[in-house]
Formats: structure tokens, sequence, C-alpha cells
């Protein structure tokens, strides 16, 4: 059969998904221009500022439509966060304190938290475990949450419970929203004092609504940047909680008040707006990505018609050599550096030489179509991103025609 009859097959199977998806992004899209509209967003909140930025009316703006769109009371939203893992290790140093105790209630957090933690990396370098910050997990049971076993981890030095919502470099299904939000109520019920994270990177907006944590933090160069974005991370959730990130994320007595950014601040305005239609692209891309290579015999997860709480889509290669041939074609027939071959490398923050295929506008911009693995049994390419649903159906075309 032709590639183009493959996929117009595929397509057929995943309308439904499709439908779903496109419901979403209208949902989400109407929440979004509600909150433009009731801030009243115009043209001078996109100007650059320097010095301090003392009322930067652009910064602080942005900031406060990433709350309301994400439902909480605070947020802080900053071209000066690096990525990821930067937001998030801002949340654990600036809600934990010396004799606390982290626990993590979805197993073992993504790689690149390992050094921050004090798992792996030097001591000395200033992570949680030389500041005197226990660390304890408690792993997924048959993918979910195990909530009796996480509550009966908390004792009196655990202060913070993490949850990491996307799956990682795991072969688990990605949790839900409401899932999130049952844990949370029963860990506040039970423990009102401790406070729970959770990890929003890859998930944002693939959903109607949010975890409903008492801080949470992602990457701009993912859902929320709608592609635009050219930098950044966000953190979002109680005031308290937020203004103690603040306060480290600069310094004590300054938290949110500062920071300058000289460059426009409209690519971040402008890919917030355009975030829920950019996910929608992505999930359809990695939808249709699932149901072919199921077709082909490859374990996939999630299967086309799963639910889906990320923009991540696995595929199980179980060989080294094909695992990598499929990295390399979604690099070959990429917008950005498409005559670029990748090749694992020991990329830091991570355990095992690592591939990644990332063809993209924005440096490392897992919004767009982009693929990574660890190389390492059984050889799972973690595919996201797709900012038209017509390219990701164009890769996805030649990866057929080439063979993988």
């Amino acid at each position: 059969m032709k590639p183009e009859e493959i996929i117009r097959q595929a397509e057929k199977a995943c309308s439904d998904a499709f439908e779903r998806f496109e419901q979403i992004e209208y949902v989400n899209t109407k929440k979004v221009l509600d909150a433009f509209k009731a801030h009243e967003v115009s043209y001078r909140f996109f100007a650059p500022t320097t010095g301090y930025g003392y009322d930067d009316i652009g910064r602080d703006t942005l900031s406060e439509l990433f709350a309301r769109v994400l439902g909480t009371e605070k947020a802080l939203v900053r071209p000066q966060i690096t990525c990821g893992t930067h937001a998030l290790s801002l949340c654990l140093y600036g809600m934990l304190r010396p004799g606390d105790t982290l626990l993590s209630a979805a197993g073992l957090p993504y790689d690149t938290l390992g050094d921050v933690i004090g798992l792996t990396g030097k001591e000395g370098t200033g992570s949680l475990k030389d500041l005197g910050i226990d660390f304890q997990q408690v792993s997924l049971k048959d993918g979910a949450l195990d909530l009796p076993a996480i509550l009966s981890a908390i004792d009196e030095n655990v202060k913070l419970v993490l949850i990491q919502r996307s799956r990682g470099y795991d072969w688990r299904a990605s949790l839900s929203v409401s899932e999130i939000n049952r844990a949370i109520a029963e860990i506040h019920k039970a423990y009102p004092d401790v406070k729970v994270m959770v990890d929003n990177c890859y998930g944002e907006l693939t959903d109607i609504s949010e975890p409903e944590a008492d801080i949470m933090a992602g990457s701009l160069i993912k859902n929320l940047g709608g592609s635009l974005a050219p930098t950044g991370g966000y953190i979002a959730g109680k005031e308290e909680c937020v203004e103690k990130v603040a306060y480290r994320m600069t310094c004590p007595g300054l938290g949110a008040e500062v920071g300058s950014y000289a460059g426009s601040y409209r690519p971040f305005y402008q890919g917030l707006f355009m975030a829920p239609h950019i996910v929608c692209q992505a999930l359809k891309t990695g939808c249709l990505f699932s149901k072919v290579f199921e077709d082909m015999g490859y374990p996939v997860h999630p299967r086309c018609s799963d639910a889906r709480n990320d923009i991540i889509q696995a595929i199980r290669f179980g060989s080294p050599e094909k695992l990598i041939s499929f990295i390399q074609s979604i690099q070959a027939f990429s917008p950005v550096d498409s005559q670029a071959v990748p090749e694992p490398w020991n990329m830091p923050g991570y355990q095992d030489k690592v591939i990644m295929a990332a063809g993209t506008f924005v440096s490392g911009a897992s919004i767009e179509l982009s693929a990574d693995a660890p190389i390492r049994e059984p050889y799972i390419a973690y595919m996201q991103g797709g900012i038209t649903y017509a390219h990701g159906k164009m890769v996805l075309e030649e990866i057929l025609k080439r063979g993988v």
C-alpha cells in the first residue's frame, strides 16, 4: 500500500480523536481571548524595557494573563527562566528549606532533575541534597498514582509533594488533570500544611483545565509559548507560593518587582494566543503517528483512541538502529537544519547517551515537531510537537517512503 493510502486510512481512524482535540482547542482559545480582553491588552504592552524593570506593564500583564488562563491566583512569567528544568528548580529551591523532605509521587522525576535533587552529579554543586533536603519517592501503581502509598509516605518532614504530569522517558500514560486533582485534594485533606507541586511541562492546554496545584511550572518553548516565544518559563499557583519562588528567582526583598527585557514582549503574548491551536496541531500529529506505527506492528503509547494528557508520542522500536533511523528521519524532514544528521551524545543532565532531532525555529523547542530518545533498551523514541498538522503528515509520508 502506498504511503498516501496508509495515511488516509489512519486519518479516518483518528477522526473522532481529531474532533475531540478541536473541541478542546475551541474552549481554550475562548479562555485565552477572554483573558486578553479582560486585561485590555494593547500594543504598548509589547515594548521592551531596560534596567531594573520597575512597573513593567508588559511583563506584569503577561503574568496576569497566564494566571487567568491556568486558573491560579498568581503567575510568574519571565524570559530569564531558561528552560523547564530551571523553572522546576526555582520552585524546589523556593519551597523547600534545610531539613525538609521532597516526596515525588510519580516515581523518579525527569532525568534532568537528578542533579538538582542530588540523586546524580557531583557533590558541592548546591543540589537539594547539599543543602540538607531529603528526597523520597513513591512509584506509580499500574501506571497511576498510588494514593494510599503517597499518604502513608508523608511524615512531619515532608513539606512538598511533586507530581510529574508527563511521562518523561517512561513507558506509561501521562497523568490526567482529574487524577492529579483527586490526589491533590486527598493530600490537602489529610495534610493541610503539605504543598503539592506539579511539573506541568508538555501538558498545558491538552485539556480544558489545568491542575489545581499549590505551585506548578513549565517552559515557554513548549506548549504555552505557542512556538513563538523565543525563550522563557513560567511558575503559577497560590500567591504565597509564587512569592517564595520569586524571591528565589531574584532575591529576598525584590522578588517579582524587578527584571527587564530588552526584546519585545510581543512573541510571548502572540505565542500564548496561538497556544491552544498549536497544541491541537501537535495532538493531531502525535495521534496520526501513533495509528500508522501501530498498524505497522510497533508498540505505541498512547494509542490513537487513548486520552492524551501531554503532547508526547512514544514509539517502541526494539533496536538502536531503528530508533536512530527514526530520529534522523525527523531531522531530515525539518524546516531548519534538515541537512544535519543527529548522533547519540552525552547531553548535560541525562544519564544515558541521548539522540535528538530538533530542526526547529526556536532552538530546542519541543512544541515544534521534534523527537528524542535515550539510547537504552527497549529503544523508545519520544516524539512531540508539530506546529502544523500538514507538516507532520508530510514528515510521516516521507518516513514511510524511506522506511524505518
